[in-house]
């Protein structure tokens, strides 16, 4: 743990300048090989890494280059870290670093002082564009700081904290502006999604995912306009992106009220949903509903990742998720058409047949009920938050897969429930695996049992899945399954990362509030 204190900034100023340049959208569309300049390493969310230094034949070789913990109230990570220039960027609640990714020396961290409250449920990490690092305070301000010295620029507000919004989610570079998402369930509020300028923050556009009017598309999965204008589908996760479609593809959250839904009759879009929209405008080009009518906190904003693959003899350009309710999807996403749905672990909630647009069917029957339902999967959902990824060598999606029952209730069966109106208990059989899907069928290619937590997975060239294991991060064989090596480092709470510095690859992830490095040591 390395830190130089000046007043409320902790800063090491003598090299930054040197060190440190601006980052170009140019430079994100098409990043070098090396670094981890955006959330998912690139715009398409595969986390996959040309890098070959670490491979499957010298992984077990892994050691611990350097170490950085987190000053006392820092929390927890869930962020993952930026390399630009050397330097890693991440964030907590409320608070943003720089810290020097050859040594794990602290180069700056700055602290939101004007905190006004707002969920510290944690922080997915930081964008940069330019000179500027950019990221969301749980209170609902998006914060620019100077690259060099972590001194705040401004900061705008971008959501209600009076109304129960709060901020979560990793800015993300597109073109120009930058995409921003919401947090929030508690009052019933409205989702959206905006584009705002990295020079001062002001919206340029905004895309509410319920409607908001009586016009609006969607409005018929709708009871009627007063339950649209407070249905939730909050944008809690960072965005991917196609420069050639010039699409931005963004997931949706639950519904409101979470759980109660007699007062929301009907498929409620576009909550739980992949849309894709104009990254220019902000209109919607297509969507399709994951979860329709979801009534399980479930969620449907797991990352779409985007590759491109051949179907039937004929080239397509592909996204795939793996959503929170158990279902795999793989669509066009030029178009938004289904091309597999299927599921990656065991459901329950859903009919085995699809509608014609590929979308699950939920069973009444495993609706909330006063006297309770089993259901599977449980709240958490048999993924969550955590990122998987996609290797282009192997064709294959991976996923951090949890299988698990709850007993679902509803408390207040009346049309104006407070809050979310029911509940679940228990996590039932939970049984955790790390799976290997076949993209083009929806296969299970392996599963290995998952004996760690729940963290996000890294692929690389070198034919190697990274991801959590026993109290700590381990290493596998990306064809085959077979555990490479691990660390007991403690549980993993992000998705690693690697990138290259003077012909040295690291492999970086975090540990709770501690980050730790790996390079060979051969």
């Amino acid at each position: 743990m390395r830190r130089f204190v000046i007043g409320s900034v902790l800063l090491l100023s003598t090299v930054l300048s040197a060190q440190q340049s601006g980052l170009t959208s140019a430079q994100i569309e098409k990043p070098a090989t090396t670094s981890w300049p955006t959330f998912n390493g690139d715009y398409s969310g595969r986390r996959y890494s040309t890098l070959t230094k670490i491979n499957a034949s010298n992984v077990k070789h892994l050691s611990v280059a350097w170490i950085y913990d987190l000053p006392a109230g820092g929390g927890i990570v869930k962020a993952t870290p930026l390399l630009v220039t050397g330097i890693l960027y991440f964030s907590t609640p409320d608070h943003a670093y720089a810290v020097e990714a050859r040594t794990g020396r602290e180069l700056w961290h700055y602290t939101w002082t004007k905190n006004r409250g707002g969920m510290h449920i944690g922080n997915r990490g930081v964008a940069i564009l330019g000179e500027s690092v950019f990221f969301v305070t749980p209170d609902c301000n998006l914060v620019s700081l100077d690259i060099k010295t972590g001194r705040e620029q401004w900061f705008k507000e971008v959501c209600s904290l009076e109304m129960m919004y709060f901020g979560s989610a990793a800015p993300v570079v597109v073109k120009d502006r930058l995409i921003v998402g919401v947090s929030g369930d508690d009052l019933d509020q409205p989702a959206y999604l905006d584009a705002r300028s990295p020079e001062t923050g002001d919206l340029i556009w905004r895309w509410y995912v319920t409607p908001q009017t009586k016009d609006d598309p969607g409005i018929e999965t709708w009871p009627n306009l007063d339950m649209a204008k407070h249905g939730g589908g909050m944008t809690w996760q960072p965005v991917t992106y196609d420069p050639e479609l010039n699409l931005v593809y963004v997931t949706t959250g639950n519904p409101q009220p979470v759980v109660a839904y007699a007062n929301r009759e009907g498929a409620n879009l576009f909550t739980a949903s992949i849309v894709a929209l104009n990254a220019d405008t902000g209109k919607m080009a297509w969507y399709f509903q994951a979860s329709p009518h979801d009534t399980h906190d479930w969620d449907a904003t797991q990352t779409p990742v985007l590759f491109d693959g051949v179907i039937n003899g004929q080239p397509r350009k592909l996204m795939a998720q793996a959503s929170r309710n158990g279902k795999f999807f793989v669509l066009d996403r030029a178009t938004g058409r289904s091309i597999v749905s299927t599921e990656f672990i065991k459901t329950n909630w859903s009919f085995d047949r699809r509608d014609e647009r590929g979308q699950p069917i939920p069973n009444p029957e495993k609706r909330p009920q006063i006297a309770g339902a089993l259901v599977t999967p449980n709240q958490g959902g048999a993924t969550n938050w955590f990122s998987p990824t996609f290797s282009p060598q192997t064709g294959l999606f991976y996923v951090n897969a949890t299988r698990a029952f709850s007993v679902w209730y509803i408390y207040d069966p009346s049309d104006n429930p407070m809050g979310w109106g029911g509940t679940d208990r228990g996590g039932y059989a939970e049984q955790g695996q790390l799976k290997a899907i076949d993209f083009k069928t929806g296969e299970i290619r392996w599963s290995i049992p998952r004996y760690g937590g729940n963290s996000g997975l890294l692929s690389t060239a070198g034919n190697v899945i990274f991801g959590s294991a026993a109290s700590g991060i381990g290493a596998y064989n990306a064809t085959t399954g077979s555990p490479l090596w691990n660390s007991r480092i403690g549980g993993v709470t992000n998705g690693p990362i690697t990138y290259e510095l003077d012909g040295q690859q690291y492999v970086v992830a975090a540990a709770g509030s501690r980050f730790v490095a790996f390079v060979l040591n051969e």
